[in-house]
Parts: structure tokens; sequence; C-alpha cells
């Protein structure tokens, strides 16, 4: 493509952005001294090219996948974050509690953008650096699982017969011993060897408090999602019922949602997923950004934006980056002070 055809799409694209309408040679040969003519030309080739249609309602074109891709791999100059003091922002992603940062970002993310914000809550650590049991009542002990990242996680054992506190600081006083900063799998194959050397009633605690640390969660419940009811407000998708029902569903079955963001953790900055291209965003009219997050320079999830095809790319870029970068320093600073 010639710097005359580059330069016609990018204006395309950036106007029907910006006004959400087909664009014809007419409105284009105002921004270029080009004739008519030959803008139609162009555009005839470029819709050769796949890179932009035509409505069947309409004369003028929109950008296809296949231009939008072109478009923010070449021609896209992104914007400096200028909405808000970064400063201010760090202020609204509590660094005390994880759970409240990650429900946080998905919210920043959607207000900030004004379309749904999703964010894939870290993995549950299977690895333990503290263990302690706490009696609740009779046969119902509470765990208390400290991952070496500074997450606490809870657990409640069921029993089938009720233990002193002595026996169970003697439980907690061994496995932290023995097993801190190992995961659960490897707890499980030495406890074989170590449990012959206590007593049967025990091992039998010891052997429950394993098998809830090494359950897996439900990942549909690892996914938060802010604001999808923006996109009620979007002309682009509610103007059609079937692809406002098929939106939806994507919040609510959440597979393709996890795949596309388990797929975003294992890139490296800002991913851009412009719908039908692939079978990770397979809705034409939706596309996903999203970046990984971290604690300690370690990816432990992924953020992002979904919003329409025909959105300020340029905009929801930058808010993407910072808010992981923000989302890791708070998730970081957590795991510092535990």
């Amino acid at each position: 493509m010639d710097d005359r055809a580059h330069a016609l799409l990018k204006a395309l694209i950036e106007k029907y952005i910006t006004d959400g309408q087909p664009v014809g040679s007419r409105a284009l040969s105002k921004v270029f001294d080009l004739s008519p003519a030959t803008i139609r030309n162009v555009m005839a080739d470029l819709e050769e090219a796949g890179l932009i249609q035509s409505p069947h309602t309409s004369a003028g074109r929109v950008p296809t996948p296949k231009g939008y891709r072109l478009f923010v791999d070449s021609m896209l100059a992104s914007q400096p974050f200028e909405l808000l003091h970064v400063d201010n922002l760090r202020d609204m992603l509590p660094s005390a509690d994880p759970t409240k940062a990650v429900n946080a970002a998905a919210s920043l993310l959607s207000n900030l953008t004004q379309f749904a914000g999703v964010v894939l809550a870290p993995r549950r650590s299977q690895v333990f650096k503290h263990i302690e049991f706490i009696r609740l009542s009779e046969r119902r002990i509470l765990l208390i699982i400290v991952t070496p990242e500074g997450d606490v996680q809870n657990r409640i054992l069921s029993l089938t017969r009720d233990y002193s506190h002595a026996e169970l600081v003697e439980a907690s006083n061994f496995f932290n011993q023995h097993f801190s900063g190992m995961g659960f799998a490897q707890v499980r194959q030495s406890l074989a060897v170590e449990l012959q050397r206590l007593r049967e009633d025990l091992s039998r605690l010891m052997q429950a408090a394993v098998d809830a640390g090494s359950e897996e969660p439900d990942q549909a419940d690892s996914v938060v999602i802010s604001g999808e009811m923006r996109l009620l407000d979007i002309s682009d998708l509610s103007s059609d019922l079937e692809r406002l029902r098929r939106t939806f569903s994507l919040f609510e079955q959440k597979t393709e949602l996890l795949q596309l963001l388990d797929a975003s953790s294992r890139a490296q900055g800002v991913q851009i997923y412009i719908g039908g291209e692939s079978r990770l965003m397979p809705m034409e009219d939706l596309t996903v950004v999203a970046a990984p997050y971290g604690v300690n320079g370690k990816v432990v999830g992924t953020l992002g934006v979904i919003g329409p095809t025909r959105m300020a790319y340029e905009r929801v870029i930058p808010i993407v980056d910072i808010t992981s970068r923000l989302l890791s320093n708070a998730l970081s600073q957590y795991a510092s002070e535990r």
C-alpha cells in the first residue's frame, strides 16, 4: 500500500471512530487535495484488499477488522495519559487488600473508558509460607494459609473428631517447620512418610488441610467485570438485539473471556484483540484491549477493557497500560508488607 492509500485509510478510520457514520469520498476530499474520483479509486483498492467495506444502507465505507488491525499496529500514536494525575489513580487502588484492589481496577477501567472493565484475578497460589489452625466449634476448624506473596486464604475443615488447642498448635508447627515454602502437591508426597511418625488422629487433621489447600477454585469466579451495562449506551451494539444478546452471553458464560485473558497473561505489554479476526474474539463488533499485571515482576493475572471496535484506541491503550502498572504496584506493596 502506497503512502496515499495509507493516509486515506488512516483518515477514514479516525473519522469513522469520531463520527460513527460511514465515510464517503466527498468527506475525505475535504481533508486531502485530491478529487473525489481519485479518492473513490483508492477506496476501491482498499475495499478489494479487505481493509474497508460498504454497509448495505450507505455509499460510504467503514473499517473491517483487518483495517482496524493495520490501524492499531502501524498508524496509531497513543496519546499521553492526561485524564487524571497518576497519583490520584494510585489512591483508588488500595494496597491493603488485594481483592479490593482487583475490584477497584475493574471499576477504574470502566469509569475512565465508559466501557466494560475486566480483571482476571490472580491465580490462587499452591505454595504456602505459613499455616495456622483455629478451632471454630466442635469438629470445625478454620485453616489459615499465608502465601509467599502475602495473600491470606481461609478454608473451613469439617472433621470427624474434636481437636484441642494444643493439638492444633502442634499440627501448625509441624507444617511450618517441615513444609514452609512448598506446594501442596509436594507436601502430599512428603506426608506419606512424615505422617507415619505422628499419631493417627493428628495425621487425619493434616491430610484434611492438604486436601483443602489443593482444591482448585472455579475459574469463572476469578473474572471480575465492571460496567458491562455501559455497553447498552453504545449505538453500534445496542441497535441490534441479537448482537446485544451475544455480547452479554460473553459476560455470562465467561469461557471465551477466560481464554482470551489467559492468552494475554502470556504476552508482554498491551494486547489488542479485534473482533472477528481470531477465535479468541469471535464477535466482530467487540474489541478487547488487555495487559498483564504482576507481583514483584511475576505475572499473576490480566486486566482490560471490552468495548466496540469503533473505540478511541489512542485513549484506551494508555488507560489499560497505566492501570496494569498501578495494580502491579499495589499488589507488590501488599506482598512486601507481609
